[in-house]
């Protein structure tokens, strides 16, 4: 008969052997339901390599290829910067320049897309400083929000509008009104109204864009911006 302390032993050892299965299927689990957060937690796991600090992409590019994914990456920094001075964020870029990368790392038809406040992910579609700036843009609001803090989803999109420059949705800076459409219905508010309106109006972007912008010109630009998440942060309501 063993002793009483290698029985105890043996019993932590399946314990042990048990809850390391039971983290290695939850792991998996997520990894399979959702890759995009799989991989921007490891995107050596999904086969990206580091291009630089803060940037992964696929691997064998060539030089023409790497060399723009550098010049995205460091003109929608600048172009966050710009608008909101020193960044608090420091979001990783996951940059596909394939479908079948994309695809692999949990992306889907978008260009490019914020995942869980931390890191961007570009789609071959979206390999520009637009569509980067735009995404960045929602990681650094979201990073200077405190928990709890929130904006409408119309806010959140419109101002990621603003700070990329994007023309597709906004009249150049010099204008004075920069609003291609005028909202005239009420904007969504949640993420999921966002996700069904957007996707059969991609105006929606536009009129989201042109409440901000006039926003931001009627209550000071971007010192306004940076009073509204005080407030917001000290438990106060998004203005109505």
């Amino acid at each position: 008969m063993g002793s009483p302390r290698k029985k105890t032993r043996k019993r932590w050892a399946r314990v042990l052997a048990a809850a390391a299965a039971l983290v290695l299927a939850v792991v998996a689990g997520v990894a399979l339901a959702y890759p995009s957060m799989a991989a921007t937690t490891c995107p050596g796991c999904y086969g990206l390599t580091k291009l630089e600090e803060g940037v992964y992409t696929e691997p064998g590019l060539e030089d023409a290829e790497r060399s723009r994914v550098k010049q995205v990456a460091e003109q929608a920094r600048r172009r966050v910067a710009a608008f909101y001075g020193t960044p608090v964020s420091a979001p990783d870029l996951l940059v596909c320049l394939t479908e079948d990368c994309y695809a692999r790392i949990g992306g889907g038809k978008e260009r490019g897309v914020a995942v869980l406040n931390r890191s961007v992910m570009l789609s071959p579609r979206g390999v520009n400083t637009v569509i980067a700036s735009h995404e960045m843009a929602h990681v650094e609001l979201h990073a200077r929000l405190s928990s709890g803090a929130d904006v409408p989803q119309w806010f959140d999109e419109g101002l990621a509008v603003v700070v990329s420059d994007d023309a597709r949705y906004l009249s150049p800076a010099s204008a004075g009104d920069r609003c291609l459409i005028e909202p005239i219905e009420p904007l969504p508010v949640t993420l999921d109204e966002w996700l069904a309106v957007a996707r059969h109006d991609a105006g929606t972007y536009a009129k989201s864009a042109c409440q901000v912008s006039r926003w931001l010109r009627d209550n000071g630009g971007r010192a306004a911006l940076a009073t509204l998440i005080e407030r917001l942060n000290a438990g106060e309501p998004f203005p109505g």
